[in-house]
Parts: C-alpha cells; structure tokens; sequence
C-alpha cells in the first residue's frame, strides 16, 4: 500500500514560531505511531541549525487522517530532535511531557479558545480599501454578509478538523470583522496542545485554497478593535470535585512573581493586547473573578453556582505555544493544590 504523510513541526522562529510541513511516500508498513519512521530535515533554514551541521529529526507524535487529500493519507506532527536523539532547545513539547507526568495522578484537563484573523492581503477580510468598517458591536456570533466574513472558509476548516478526528468543541465569529474562533477540548494536555497545533496547520492550509491567509496576531489592528487571544480553560480532578481548589488555583496564579513568569510566556506582543481594554486586563496586574471578562482569570458563573468546575485564564495571547501554556498552569495549580492537600 502507498500513501503519503504530511509530516508538521514547529520551528525554530522567534519570537514566534511557525509551523513547517513536508510530504513522506510511504510504501509499507502501517499508519500508527509505532510504525512511522523517524525522518529528517535542514534546520538551517528553518531557524533551528546552522548551515555547518544542519541535520535534525523529527519524531512523530500524533497521527490522524489528512481530511484535505483523503484516502489513507494521514497528517503527522512530529516534535524535532538533534541527531543524539535528545529534545531541541526549540521542543518545548519535551517540557510538558516532563511536568504532566509529575501531576498526571491529578487529572488535568484542557479547552483552549483559539481566535484567530483572516487577511486579504494587508487588510483583515470585511475591511473595505483605503478604510474601516462599522465600529465593533454587530460582529460578534453575527450573521448576514453585512457583519460575517470568511464563513466558507471557517465552516470548510471546522469540516476537515472533524474529519481529521480532532477534538473541536465549537467556532464562533469574533468580535472584529474577519476574526473568528476555533475550541479544541476539553482534553488532556499533551491531547489539547498537540492536536491544536494540527488544527493549525489545518487552518492555514485550508484558507491557502480560498486565497486568504490566516494570522494569529494578538493585535491585527492597532487601535479601537478587540485583540486576538487563546483563551485557556483549565482543572484537575479536585475542581471539578470542589469550589476550594478554583480558589487555591486562582490564588496561586497571583502569588510573587508567578503573573509575570506566566505572561512572558504566553506569546510574544501580549502587551499591545493586554491593556486593560477590549475584555482584558492589563498584563502587569493580576486578579480573578467570578464571570469578570475584564480580568486575568476569569471564574465562570455557572462555576460559582455549582461550587465546582473549572477556571478561565483570559490571558494567554492567540500566538501562544500550547505546549508551554499547559505546562505553565499544571505547574502552578497542581504544585498549588498538592501543597493544600486538594488532590
């Protein structure tokens, strides 16, 4: 049997990192993880090697069938490896591997809102030339031609992410025009981040077919207009189980320099988009609340109401790596948690 794999992994751009893919035949064996082969690539031209030994591996992680050539064609994302086998300085996979396996016991779980902005070539798509359109309002989960643009492709994305057996929970139109949303969750860490990658590459190379492309700028448009964020929903076993753990979690996320440890991480521009503004808070102040949009965690009503459930992290930029995002809150709130004796 032929097929082709399309093999993905993240590179090593700064200070935000792209996503690569390259196409294997392959002409035997199977399609499971256990069966795929290793393979290689150039890393210098890919920020991730220099020129004098540029080799580098890459190593499939997860596999799930190609929605857009169909068949038994299969998608792969791979992490990157140097050739001794250890975990590029630019894995940052290999990292949370590392921390949910310390915390597994308690049962973390994932849903990430990926918004996300279609581009008509310098102008986000609905933006009339040499203009603006209507101030925000009538956008958000809108619908007619007037307010909603790039439904097509939107609903041809959420189509291949289903067939592709990724976990999608919804989409919804945003807040500025051409801005959009994707959940993937709820799921475990490792399961969120890697399938959210591949949901990704799913999104760019679908809108490749429509002549749009698709950005995760956290601030496309500078000015009067919302942002663009990856809105993190996080538990363990025990918030789900109790309202006292959301309150230990929420607070550890506040305690000494834990804020900003967290935001330098959560994707790079995070200060043009958290500005107090446009349903965030500022990204040097932290605080929660209980269905507070304006605030860095957010603890959903229906929350408070069942005294259990989960909590909203608000701050997390659309750019940001899930890898490192997930590893960032098990680390905290589970450490936290533990601590207390809530697991």
């Amino acid at each position: 049997m032929t097929f082709k794999a399309e093999y993905i992994w993240i590179d090593g751009t700064e200070p935000t990192a792209k996503l690569r893919s390259k196409t294997k035949i392959l002409t035997s064996g199977g399609a499971t993880l256990d069966e795929l082969p290793i393979w290689g690539f150039d890393g210098s031209s890919t920020n991730q090697a220099e020129g004098h030994a540029s080799d580098r591996v890459l190593k499939p992680v997860f596999v799930c069938p190609d929605p857009i050539r169909g068949g038994d064609d299969i998608l792969v994302l791979c992490e990157v490896l140097n050739t001794d086998m250890t975990p590029h300085s630019s894995n940052t996979r290999a990292a949370l591997v590392e921390t949910y396996e310390k915390y597994a016991a308690q049962e973390p779980i994932f849903g990430i809102e990926q918004e996300y902005t279609f581009f008509d070539g310098e102008r986000p798509l609905g933006f009339p030339v040499g203009g603006f359109p209507a101030p925000q309002g009538g956008y958000y989960c809108g619908v007619g031609a007037d307010e909603i643009f790039g439904r097509d492709i939107v609903e041809a994305h959420l189509e291949n992410c289903l067939k592709a057996g990724l976990g999608i929970s919804g989409i919804n139109a945003e807040v500025m025009p051409g801005q959009w949303e994707f959940q993937v969750g709820p799921l475990a860490p490792l399961e969120v981040a890697d399938q959210l990658w591949v949901a990704r590459w799913l999104l760019y190379r679908t809108a490749e077919d429509f002549k749009v492309s698709a950005t995760l700028d956290p601030k496309p448009v500078k000015g009067d207009w919302n942002g663009a964020g990856a809105h993190t929903n996080f538990s363990t076993k025990a918030m789900r189980e109790g309202y006292d753990a959301i309150i230990t979690a929420c607070e550890a996320l506040g305690e000494g320099s834990k804020p900003l440890d967290h935001v330098k991480n959560y994707g790079a521009g995070i200060d043009d988009r958290l500005t107090g503004l446009h349903e965030t808070a500022p990204w040097d102040k932290y605080s929660y609340g209980v269905s507070d949009r304006g605030a860095s965690v957010r603890i959903p009503w229906q929350v408070e109401q069942d005294r259990k459930g989960y909590i909203e992290d608000r701050r997390p930029n659309a750019n940001v790596d899930p890898y490192t995002v997930t590893r960032l809150l098990v680390d905290t709130c589970c450490e936290a948690l533990e601590k207390a004796g809530q697991v």
